[in-house]
């Protein structure tokens, strides 16, 4: 108990001597190593400074069953504004950070992890830019990987079977491919809406918002919520599990602003159109990505719906996403195949 109150004091200590590197976040070009913004007191156990504040979302993106970590940093004395529907308005100087890792056994966190990357969103005078930091096999150190990288990662999943992935590093364009919004690079997780839920700090349990309230890095958020749901909880109704699931695996590039507008299918949290959602709506210059189906849904019919279809396929011209997965995703597949069968006509 004395150890651990001894490293507690020590690593309070040094969030109050060490500093964030302000200049690098807004600076014209990204520095070697991720160590020198200062983001973590302890790179390898990210172990955070203490303006580096942890968060989650409701539902999270799939990727490879990769598990993730996030952060948010605001420069003192600034605010993110609150945006209806979309992320919040971070100030310059602001960062989202976001580590990818495997545990070493799903089924016994204490054995460790493998950390792949982490990924920074800096919010510079110009708008936001996209870089990645791919970790050493030492885990002591995470360096630039402006052309990508790929890694070859093992791990032991709930059910004891070992698992293998080539897991990609996206390069900056495979960035752009998801983060973006009218042709400018742009978060998609920290809306109000997505992270509208209790999280365990170091302080206590609280609701994020609340939380993020108190730190005074958001200026104000309804109290009000439309939020989605966590697709994961088979307890919840399959329709709203489904329609979070797509919000935030799909609906950044699948809607009016998104890459993938020209589509006119539109699957974020708040369409309500039942075309736009897919159902008997034919693809838009999809080739040989529509696996020659005729339309997005097919109520009923699970196996004629395109967009069941490119989740399945592992096939890079037809799978969808189009990049940030080698595996397909069994849960959500499963789910979603059960939601189009009970669709009524």
């Amino acid at each position: 108990m004395k150890k651990k109150f001894l490293i507690l004091l020590v690593l309070v200590l040094c969030s109050k001597l060490a500093a964030i590197n302000n200049n690098l976040i807004i600076s014209d070009s990204f520095p070697k190593k991720l160590s020198e913004f200062g983001f973590f007191l302890d790179d390898s156990a990210q172990t955070p400074h203490e303006n580096v504040i942890p968060y989650d979302l409701i539902s999270t993106l799939f990727s490879d069953y990769s598990y993730k970590q996030r952060w948010v940093y605001v420069p003192n004395n600034k605010k993110a504004t609150y945006e209806e529907n979309w992320v919040f308005n971070f100030p310059v100087g602001s960062a989202l950070i976001k580590t990818f890792y495997y545990p070493v056994d799903d089924r016994n966190p204490e054995l460790g992890k493998n950390l792949l990357e982490t990924r920074l969103l800096l919010r510079k005078e110009n708008g936001w830019e996209a870089v990645s930091y791919a970790w050493n096999d030492e885990q002591n150190e995470a360096y630039k990987k402006i052309a990508g990288k790929t890694i070859n990662v093992s791990w032991t999943d709930f059910l004891g079977s070992d698992r293998d992935v080539r897991y990609r590093v996206p390069n900056v364009n495979q960035c752009k491919e998801c983060h973006a919004a009218e042709d400018k690079i742009t978060p998609i997780g920290p809306k109000a809406r997505n992270i509208n839920k209790k999280f365990d700090y170091d302080d206590g349990e609280f609701n994020q918002l609340a939380y993020w309230m108190s730190k005074q890095i958001i200026n104000d958020y309804p109290k009000e919520l439309v939020s989605p749901i966590d697709w994961m909880d088979e307890k919840q109704n399959i329709n709203d599990r489904v329609r979070s699931y797509l919000d935030v695996n799909c609906g950044h590039c699948h809607s009016p602003t998104g890459n993938a507008n020209s589509t006119g299918l539109y699957l974020h949290l708040d369409e309500t159109r039942d075309v736009h959602l897919g159902l008997y709506k034919k693809p838009v210059a999809t080739g040989r990505g529509s696996g020659g189906l005729k339309y997005s849904i097919v109520p009923g019919k699970p196996d004629e719906s395109i967009l069941l279809h490119r989740m399945i396929s592992l096939d890079p011209g037809v799978m969808m996403p189009e990049s940030g997965r080698a595996l397909s995703h069994t849960e959500a597949v499963e789910m979603v195949r059960e939601w189009i069968l009970v669709m009524e006509d």
